[in-house]
C-alpha cells in the first residue's frame, strides 16, 4: 500500500484506505457497544427479587452463580441506584436514615445473576460496636465468596472523598477482591466539575491493586449512566 501523500507542512495525509479503516474501525466500536447495552437491557428486563438476607456469615445462602456486590457509605444512594437499574421503584428499600440496612441482602436477578446490597459504612451515628461488626462481616463475606465476580464502590459524585472510601479500598485490597468505582447522582454536580471528579476518580482507582480502571457515572434521578451500568453488569455473567 503506498504511503500516505505528503503535506506541505511535512505532515503525512491519511489516504483513502486508512480513512476508511477508520471509520470501519468507529463502526464496528459503535455497533459493539449498542450490542452491550442491548443485552444489558435484555438481562435487567428480566423479574427481580428479593430472596435472601442475612446478618451473619453462617447466614449465607448457598453460592451460586455469578454474584455481584454494591457497596458504599450509608447515604450514597445505594438502594436509588438498585432500584433505577430494575426498573422497580421499591426492590431496594430507601430511607432518610441512614445507616438503615445493616445486613446483606440479596436479591435474584432472573435466574442468571444474584445483586448483592451490602451495608452502608461510615455512618456517623451508628454505634461502634456495629460498625465493626458491619465492617468485619464484610471482609469475610468478601474473602470468602467464591462466586462474588465484583464490588461495584459508589462514591457520591457531589462531594470528596472521605477516609471511610479509603478505608474500605484498602480492605477490598486485602480481599483480593475486584472492586469498580461508580460515582453516582452526578445530576447535583455542574458538568463544567463532573471531568474533573471522574478524573480524580481515575485516579484514586491507579491506587489501589484490586480496582478496575474504568469509571462509571450515574444519576438515579435522570438515568443518565444507568444503561452502561447494565451492560458492564451484563458482561460479567458468565
Amino acid at each position: 500500500m503506498a504511503d500516505p501523500a505528503p503535506h506541505p507542512s511535512g505532515q503525512a495525509i491519511a489516504g483513502p484506505n486508512l480513512i476508511e479503516q477508520r471509520t470501519q474501525r468507529q463502526a464496528d466500536e459503535a455497533a459493539l457497544e449498542a450490542a452491550a447495552l442491548e443485552t444489558g437491557r435484555l438481562l435487567f428486563a428480566a423479574e427481580c427479587q428479593f430472596f435472601f438476607g442475612a446478618q451473619k456469615l453462617d447466614q449465607l445462602p448457598p453460592p451460586s452463580g455469578t454474584e455481584i456486590a454494591f457497596a458504599g457509605r450509608s447515604n450514597v444512594g445505594k438502594s436509588s441506584l438498585l432500584n433505577a437499574l430494575t426498573g422497580r421503584n421499591s426492590l431496594a428499600r430507601t430511607s432518610s436514615e441512614p445507616g438503615r440496612t445493616r445486613q446483606l441482602n440479596f436479591f435474584d436477578l432472573g435466574g442468571r445473576l444474584t445483586l448483592v446490597d451490602m451495608p452502608g459504612y461510615g455512618y456517623a451515628r451508628a454505634s461502634r460496636d456495629i460498625k465493626a461488626d458491619w465492617q468485619g462481616m464484610m471482609f469475610d463475606y468478601l474473602r470468602g465468596r467464591p462466586t462474588l465476580r465484583r464490588v461495584m464502590l459508589l462514591m457520591d459524585a457531589r462531594i470528596e472523598f472521605k477516609q471511610a472510601d479509603h478505608d474500605v479500598m484498602d480492605l477490598l485490597d486485602r480481599a483480593a477482591v475486584t472492586f469498580q468505582l461508580v460515582l453516582t447522582k452526578i445530576d447535583g454536580v455542574k458538568p463544567a466539575a463532573l471531568l474533573p471528579k471522574i478524573h480524580a476518580t481515575e485516579a484514586l482507582a491507579r491506587s489501589h491493586a484490586a480496582a478496575f480502571p474504568r469509571i462509571l457515572s450515574t444519576s438515579s434521578e435522570t438515568g443518565d449512566g444507568i444503561e452502561a451500568l447494565r451492560a458492564e453488569l451484563a458482561s460479567l455473567v458468565g
